[in-house]
């Protein structure tokens, strides 16, 4: 069993489609970044906010020489470090004029200093100046909130509401980005609820609100605010697209692939929303119906490179190789995605067996997220090649210019040592990296596997239920630990419960299913044994199944369908160790 996991078609659509992965929602993104407006008062520089200049040309004429000579004092003090000298400057400037700029510099410098006297007075004299201000307001909201003080955060929020109602829902989506960072969120929250008491109409509040029961793990809530907000704006995309977030968020994809259907309908071009129907059904395997999406956002958007390579991934997903390949070959002459699509043009190259075309692909991914990829799947090839020499100085290479990888190369290593069958060597490497390792699942599992071709199974055995011990859902482990102990016919039970337990997790893994029938076999239930290896090849046409199910036909009495089996198998792998241990020790070595 090759225990080197290389990131499979499925994970890679994923990765390869974050931009348009299961979070499209433009206010999602807006909660997590960072409002500049809010957040540079806060955590200003002390060079380029406190003692930003007002330029000669901005102090008009008009302003008196004794509060031109106290800006200028107050610039020199701010230069010098001298914050409350430069803070007090600002303010007698802004008493004295009614330039807003001096009372929102002020302002500025008293946040950073953390003076909440000097903050308050500075924040007054700004709104008195220019109430109209969204930065002030949004500031004197933010103090508010957190000095629990609701009715004067609610009579800003009404304010900005009145001033400009088009930005309102970017307002509440900065305060609570930066609440959110304070474990605040609660108090904002609260202060929506009542501010809906003023205004039930107003969709963008219950939005924001059903965003932040979500982050606050509260799906009940976020449907119940998401539905209201939709019932007031039935056509608002948004809208429609987060309450399928939810969905996807509780894991029902089924209802969020029946909510993304219903709000293409009534948005057939809404890119966004298209993308993540075809999202959600690649998620649950409906690669044809994710295909047709794609083929439509692409008519729709000629230019839309990233849906075409999508369409690219989800033709491989369904083995139609032609269509991906020509995809990706008009790929090739964009320069953001030629590196992608060199790696997929060596995956189906390596697939139709031309191995020097591949290669030649692989080598050619030299930059970007799939270089690392690219190195990795040309060394698998050429060990299974069998050229182990180019794979090892390939290796080497990729763990001077990769250190970041260290334990995903670590393991590649003992893999190249184990397919030479040089276990001894592998088994060290393992040990070795487990020193330094000591809880890492995989040099765990690995070595475990190593262990078994020394015939160490002790070590199998304590190995695996260390895995276990950290993830007792994992069904590979399982299936190993159960699969080692059937070397032992007094530890049959023991091997049953893992293998159960394996099967239940994983039903249609061919491995654990093969493994499931070589127990019962073992066990004496010749015809169920013979029914689960032959689904298990079914689904896997691997040479130790085909192995384990001549074994079961010969002992059945079935020599003659045993031997016809056996020889059409043993035909396409003549080398395969499995394959001929079961011809030495059944056919005598007469095929």
């Amino acid at each position: 069993m090759c225990f080197v996991y290389l990131i499979g078609l499925r994970v890679l659509i994923f990765r390869l489609l974050s931009v348009t992965s299961l979070v499209l929602i433009t206010g999602c993104n807006q909660v997590s970044v960072k409002s500049e407006s809010l957040e540079s008062p806060i955590a200003v520089n002390k060079t380029v906010e406190a003692n930003k200049k007002i330029e000669p040309k901005e102090l008009k004429t008009a302003i008196e020489p004794d509060v031109l000579y106290t800006l200028l004092t107050a610039e020199i003090a701010g230069q010098r470090g001298q914050y409350d000298i430069a803070l007090e400057g600002y303010l007698i400037a802004a008493r004295k004029t009614k330039d807003s700029k001096f009372a929102e510099r002020a302002v500025m410098i008293a946040m950073y200093t953390k003076d909440s006297g000097k903050t308050s007075e500075a924040l007054s004299l700004w709104l008195k100046q220019d109430p109209k201000n969204q930065t002030a307001r949004k500031i004197a909201t933010l103090l508010a909130i957190r000095s629990g003080n609701k009715t004067v955060a609610l009579e800003h929020l009404n304010a900005m509401l009145a001033f400009d109602s088009d930005a309102f829902e970017s307002v509440l989506l900065e305060l609570a980005a930066v609440l959110e960072k304070e474990e605040k969120v609660s108090d904002i929250s609260e202060a929506l609820d009542f501010l809906l008491v003023q205004h039930p109409d107003r969709a963008e509040i219950y939005f924001v609100q059903s965003l932040l029961a979500i982050q606050q793990k509260n799906k009940d809530i976020a449907e119940l605010k998401i539905n209201k907000a939709i019932h007031l704006k039935p056509e608002w995309d948004k809208a429609l697209i987060f309450q399928a977030q939810i969905a996807i968020f509780a894991g029902d994809l089924n209802k969020a692939k029946l909510l993304l259907t219903q709000a293409a309908i009534k948005h057939p071009n809404n890119t966004k929303i298209n993308k993540m129907l075809a999202q959600v059904l690649l998620k649950s395997e409906h690669y044809k119906e994710a295909l047709d999406v794609y083929h439509k956002i692409v008519f729709n958007n000629p230019n839309d490179v990233e849906s075409q390579f999508a369409e690219g991934l989800v033709y491989l997903q369904l083995n139609q190789d032609g269509q991906a390949e020509s995809i990706f070959k008009r790929l090739e002459g964009q320069s953001e995605w030629k590196y992608q699509a060199y790696f997929y043009l060596g995956k189906i190259k390596e697939k139709q067996g031309h191995i020097k075309t591949a290669l030649l692909q692989y080598d050619q991914v030299t930059e970007g997220p799939f270089h690392f990829d690219a190195a990795i799947s040309a060394i698998s090839l050429l060990q299974k090649e069998g050229q182990i020499d180019e794979a090892s100085i390939r290796l080497a290479y990729l763990q001077e210019k990769f250190p970041k990888q260290k334990i995903r190369l670590l393991l590649i290593q003992a893999e190249l040592f184990s397919h030479q069958k040089k276990y001894d060597k592998s088994f060290d490497i393992l040990t070795k990296a487990l020193a330094e390792y000591p809880d890492q699942k995989e040099f765990l599992y690995a070595r475990a596997l190593i262990a078994d071709h020394l015939n160490k199974l002790d070590i199998v055995e304590s190995d695996l239920k260390k895995v276990l011990a950290v993830d007792p859902d994992n069904a590979q482990a399982l299936n190993a630990i159960g699969y080692s102990l059937l070397n032992k016919p007094e530890r049959y039970s023991d091997a049953e419960k893992y293998l159960k337990k394996a099967l239940d997790l994983s039903p249609n893994e061919a491995v654990i299913i093969d493994s499931y029938g070589w127990l019962q076999f073992k066990l004496g239930n010749v015809p169920s044994a013979l029914s689960y290896l032959q689904q298990a090849y079914e689904k896997q046409k691997e040479n130790e199944i085909a192995a384990h199910i001549t074994e079961v036909l010969w002992a059945s009495g079935k020599k003659d369908e045993a031997e016809r089996f056996f020889n059409r198998v043993f035909r396409e792998s003549p080398a395969d160790e499995y394959l001929k241990a079961v011809e030495k020790r059944l056919f005598k070595g007469t095929n």
